[in-house]
């Protein structure tokens, strides 16, 4: 989401300026309009697009974030002013930039900003779902219930991608480990054979000159091979800098087998947990489906999403359009209609996001056992393929000479 930088007049009539992501200038000038900030101009900053959401967001961890969200609020509940306690977390705070960020914080509130509209000149650090929460939080008179929900949210998202993480370091580390006892089985090994083969020379079979053509090709051609990775690394992220190429790459990847299965039920419970926190915080279901599209992390979910939003504009239920966006299981969309019916929808979305990260824990270690045999499958395919390749011409030499 780009960056802009505005300048304007408050209610007072009072010069004002700040920075905030927004979807678009439009957006941002009807988002300033009700905060009753006149926007006169409205910069995007160069170099500010992101189209990867981050949790935590620049250079402040999503621990960092927690934690500070945890203190801050027990310091709110203990009945401590707003304002001394973004002065005693950020004189506090390790890290250098949330160390500034708070501190700027502090000075807006003090000078009669909101704790909200404080937070918002800081978008790579607080993100629209936390300054809206924390908007309807400070409307409603429970700002230290908000706080201990987003500290509680982060937790929680951090969690899921640390057991993600770490369950693609295996895989990850059997293929790179792999790659390298072969290209380094080609770059030195194999032209010892080949010059042994050379001064005998025995006629080849096709298995052993394909392995020993595969050798010279490495061992002349090995800057094709990483420029065609760099450029393919490179295209990709050139797709997904436009807005239909993060769509149709984001729509191949959920339906990869297996891969896509996990991403699904992440991208299901990114989604009901963000939504369930939003609504239960006090913000308006339009509004939250909005920012938790944004947030969404895939651009499939992103589209349904609104497409959800404006179904509901038009007076529809929530259930239909969400199911007819073809993105949410069955299972979820029942849940969704009976805590609409109920009442009770921000708890569903709670409970329907516990059992899919429960379920993305299961799917991420039945993926890592499909995959484990298949990864020592190739590596011996692989390593042994080439031993055997580089041996076939001894052993018919040695049978030769032994008839």
């Amino acid at each position: 989401m780009p960056v802009y930088t505005w300048q304007g007049n408050n209610a007072a009539g009072e010069k004002v300026q700040g920075e905030r992501a927004a979807e678009n200038k439009q957006v941002l000038r009807a988002t300033l309009a009700r905060e009753r900030i006149q926007a006169n101009v409205i910069k995007e900053k160069s170099g500010s697009r992101s189209f990867n959401f981050q949790i935590g967001g620049g250079s402040v961890k999503a621990k960092e974030q927690a934690i500070f969200f945890r203190q801050f609020s027990v310091m709110i509940d203990a009945g401590l002013p707003l304002v001394q306690c973004l002065e005693i977390l950020g004189n506090n705070q390790e890290n250098p930039t949330f160390k500034k960020a708070l501190l700027g914080v502090r000075a807006s509130v003090e000078s009669g900003a909101t704790l909200a509209n404080a937070m918002r000149a800081y978008p790579k650090i607080f993100d629209e779902l936390t300054t809206n929460m924390i908007e309807a939080g400070e409307a409603g008179g429970i700002l230290d219930t908000i706080l201990q929900r987003i500290s509680q949210y982060v937790e929680k998202a951090v969690k899921m991608k640390a057991a993600i993480k770490s369950a693609l370091v295996y895989p990850v580390s059997v293929i790179v480990i792999a790659l390298l006892v072969v290209g380094a089985l080609l770059k030195f090994v194999v032209p010892i054979f080949a010059n042994l083969f050379v001064g005998l020379g025995v006629t080849l079979p096709a298995s052993t000159a394909f392995v020993i053509g595969l050798s010279h090709f490495v061992s002349t051609f090995w800057w094709v091979i990483f420029a065609g990775i760099g450029l393919f690394v490179v295209a990709i992220k050139y797709i997904r800098t436009n807005r239909e190429g993060l769509y149709y790459t984001d729509k191949i990847m959920l339906h990869l087998p297996v891969f896509g299965q996990v991403l699904r039920k992440i991208a299901v419970a990114r989604f009901t947990r963000t939504l369930g926190t939003l609504i239960s915080s006090g913000v308006p279901i339009l509004d939250g489906l909005s920012i938790t599209a944004r947030t969404a992390g895939n651009a499939v979910l992103e589209r349904a999403l609104m497409s959800v939003r404006k179904s509901i504009e038009e007076g529809r239920t929530i259930v239909d359009p969400l199911r007819e966006s073809g993105v949410f299981p069955n299972m979820v969309t029942q849940m969704i209609g009976v805590g609409e019916a109920t009442g009770a929808m921000d708890s569903m979305l709670q409970k329907i996001a516990d059992f899919y990260e429960d379920e993305v824990d299961a799917a991420t270690k039945d993926m890592l056992a499909l995959m484990e045999p298949m990864l020592i499958s190739f590596l011996g395919v692989a390593v042994g393929g080439i031993v055997i390749s580089l041996y076939m011409p001894l052993f018919s030499m040695i049978s030769k000479l032994a008839g």
